[in-house]
């Protein structure tokens, strides 16, 4: 039986196809369009997925979309009369589309596919809970879920059992944990639905000098962690803006405008906003362990992508056990919708394999073989030297221990918005200088923002203050005191963006200026080829650790293709880049021209 999940029409559109309960493939429309969290109807990923599987749409038995589009329409109609007539701009600019495709899903759907079958429609947060509680290794868990806004809904928490969820209780639109980070976001000058984690990666630079403002102004918390928002000083329910006048009046200015130079203010909004969102994140957490009686969490919704706030949950909340739905946004609604289609309207049965998830690594989107990177290498005439499969994880770890910085495209693509091992670009953690050169020069973005590390899952207890699993580099960690290096008086009087270029550590590359790290644990059975790559440095230059960034530079989507990927590596600094089994050196590269059209004639094997 086949399932196909879809997600569209707000940010992160994707697909997801389940064969008798297994996910098969997953894609974001993003990485074949390149167009960054394209929101367009995903009918690249759609068609990928059924490609993969060699089937039609005709052929599918179930197509599960991810939310209910006349509920949301009701939300929004009702926002609208609510505040009219100040939204009429917004209104109108919103309309046209709702009239003519978004309230027509199912018309649309089959149109698309030439498929005249079922189509259910869960609610938006049931299948951020179903992408949560599903694939996780848990027979029995509590669930929460985060995020912007579904339908409604904004927070909610419930029980996952067998193949069975239910969602207790819930926190409704305008209120909305996810609303007020992109509010923040907006103000400090980065883009709403994609700056957030910049917001994240600001926030140690500064000092939580706006928390109690916060708190006493916009947001009035509760001990069990629900929540209401001031609206008065928001304008994303009718308006164009995330926040307003009175607003920018509370702090002091307007919004910092995007590409602007950075101010301390800017990092101390920041700090701020992290703290408070941690703290009712840790105060959520309290109180469904309370209700649920549950040792096990499973996360999802864009605000499970805040790592920190999820590293934090896990080292001071009462839950034994997090695991997190890698495509915590919009995207893993794809997957969450396909799976409900499985266990709820099919009502089959879920079966956990001891303590492995069901994700497969988020592994799941296209490949290509040595035959098609061979046929797009040789049609563009580009210099390579093939190694041999044995070869690679030597000549790389080499490469890496001389500083190079390297392309890693290797195996199929990963799901969700981080690189994984498989389209990645790594360099040596232990440089201290590799940060500034790969956030300037190679990812051509903020130099404030961190890189992470990937580690040799059984080694990781050696480096950080982590005693379990973070496969989906969505866990933050504190790097081991006796790996820190002793400030000076001098570095420890420095505040703000001064602190950047200090080497706090042993591996400096990927240790935060609070001594945090954004973690992957590497795990043979899930990435045998990356988890080769990183026991050959450990052996050789007797590492555990290596940077791992995704491959693609700012304001781009991470790499799909052979010609993606060479792409970004000839605009780039990257020193090397190995595709499958092939290894191109820059220095024997023609450079690019501008008006060439690169092509890929190549045919999936």
């Amino acid at each position: 039986m086949y399932i196909l999940g879809i997600s569209a029409f707000y940010h992160d559109s994707a697909a997801c196809l389940v064969q008798d309960g297994k996910i098969i493939s997953a894609a974001q429309e993003e990485r074949f369009t390149r167009k960054k969290h394209d929101d367009n109807f995903p009918i690249n990923a759609i068609n990928f997925c059924l490609q993969y599987s060699g089937i039609h749409a005709s052929q599918l038995d179930l197509i599960a979309f991810y939310d209910k589009p006349f509920l949301k329409f009701e939300r929004l109609l009702e926002t609208y009369i609510t505040y009219a007539p100040i939204g009429i701009k917004s209104f109108i600019k919103a309309m046209p589309l709702w009239i003519k495709q978004k309230l027509w899903m199912k018309d649309y759907i089959q149109k698309e596919l030439q498929y005249d079958g079922k189509i259910i429609f869960p609610e938006h947060h049931e299948s951020h809970a179903a992408s949560a509680f599903y694939p996780s290794p848990f027979q029995e868990s509590a669930i929460l879920t985060m995020d912007g806004v579904g339908e409604w809904t904004t927070t909610s928490y419930g029980i996952g059992n067998g193949n069975e969820i239910e969602l207790l209780e819930e926190i409704k639109f305008p209120h909305s944990l996810g609303l007020l980070y992109s509010a923040f976001t907006y103000y400090t000058g980065f883009k709403v639905n994609s700056g957030e984690y910049k917001v994240m990666g600001l926030a140690p630079y500064g000092e939580p000098k706006y928390t109690s403002l916060i708190l006493n102004e916009l947001i009035d918390v509760k001990d069990d962690g629900s929540f209401k928002m001031n609206m008065k000083y928001f304008n994303y329910c009718a308006g164009l803006t995330m926040t307003n006048e009175k607003f920018n009046k509370l702090f002091g200015g307007k919004p910092r405008k995007p590409e602007s130079k950075l101010t301390q203010k800017e990092m101390d909004v920041a700090r701020s906003l992290q703290d408070v969102t941690e703290e009712i994140v840790l105060k959520m957490g309290t109180y469904v362990h309370q209700k649920t009686g549950m040792k096990n969490l499973a996360l999802a919704g864009g605000v499970a992508l805040n790592c920190v706030a999820n590293g934090r949950l896990l080292r001071e909340g009462p839950f034994e056990n997090i695991w997190i739905q890698p495509a915590a946004g919009d995207a893993g609604g794809a997957v969450g919708a396909a799976l409900l289609g499985w266990h709820r309207y099919h009502n089959e049965p879920r079966g956990v394999k001891g303590n492995e998830d069901a994700q497969q690594g988020s592994l799941l989107g296209p490949e290509f073989s040595d035959k098609d990177i061979a046929n797009f290498l040789e049609h563009n005439g580009i210099i390579y030297h093939k190694l041999q499969p044995n070869e690679i994880s030597k000549r790389i770890a080499d490469l890496i221990a001389r500083e190079k910085v390297i392309g890693w495209f290797e195996g199929r693509m990963e799901f969700g918005p981080r690189a994984l091992g498989a389209r990645s670009i790594l360099g040596d953690a232990r440089s201290p200088t590799m940060q500034a050169l790969m956030n300037l020069k190679i990812k051509f973005r903020e130099g404030f923002r961190p890189f992470a590390p990937s580690v040799l899952a059984e080694k990781a207890s050696e480096y950080f203050e982590l005693k379990t699993a973070s496969p989906y580099m969505l866990l933050v960690a504190e790097v081991k005191k006796e790996r820190r290096r002793e400030m000076s008086e001098q570095e420890q009087r420095m505040f703000g963006i001064d602190k950047l270029n200090i080497a706090r550590s042993d591996i400096p590359a990927v240790t935060h200026v609070d001594y945090s790290a954004r973690i992957q644990t590497v795990h043979k059975e899930t990435n045998p080829l990356f988890y080769d790559l990183l026991s050959r440095f450990n052996d050789d230059h007797h590492c555990a650790v290596i940077i791992n960034t995704s491959f693609n530079v700012r304001g781009e989507p991470i790499v799909c293709t052979p010609d993606d990927a060479y792409r970004c590596f000839m605009r780039t600094n990257i020193d090397y880049l190995i595709l499958g089994n092939f290894l191109l050196n820059k220095q024997d590269q023609k450079p690019l021209e501008r008006d060439r059209e690169w092509k890929s004639k190549f045919v999936l094997d």
